[in-house]
């Protein structure tokens, strides 16, 4: 299964959320990400949601997306044309000479420490998801006690712009 990115642009208005990811589960789509925030334009949120399937299940979804009245416009984003990031917040273990090791490593993947503890650190990363899952790789011998991430985020390269 190929896995696509969707980036549409919703009138921001309660019940949108909701209706866009009632048309995913009654057709039995998963949803591998979803960021939603309000755009300059405080009428508009864009969502970008990370799918999984064939070129025949993504016609599928963007018909069905299209159909929703709050819905303004869809595109998909290929890594080629656009800026793809993802931030993630991984708590890990960090004692003794342990902390200096995750420090490094963090400097190497433009990490930043934004949380200090006893026993413990909170890392802030934010790229590529490849970025993302190498350094959790990494950090993962020294323990890590839990990590949130925020799912991908895309904007069109260039001067275009979603309307």
């Amino acid at each position: 299964m190929d896995r696509f990115v969707l980036s549409v642009l919703v009138e921001n208005k309660a019940g949108v959320l909701s209706r866009v990811s009632g048309l995913f589960s009654r057709r039995g789509y998963n949803i591998d990400s979803l960021t939603v925030c309000e755009t300059s334009n405080p009428a508009h949120s864009r969502m970008t949601i990370v799918v999984k399937g064939d070129e025949h299940i993504l016609d599928q979804i963007e018909k069905q997306l299209a159909k929703l009245v709050e819905v303004i416009s869809i595109k998909r984003c290929d890594k080629s044309s656009s800026c793809q990031r993802e931030m993630a917040l991984i708590k890990v273990k960090a004692q003794g000479a342990s902390r200096s090791v995750i420090i490094e490593t963090c400097d190497i993947f433009r990490a930043h420490i934004v949380d200090v503890g006893i026993e413990s650190v909170v890392v802030e990363a934010t790229g590529s998801e490849e970025k993302i899952t190498s350094l959790i790789r990494l950090l993962e011998p020294f323990g890590i006690l839990e990590y949130v991430k925020t799912g991908l985020t895309v904007l069109d390269r260039g001067s275009s712009v979603m309307k």
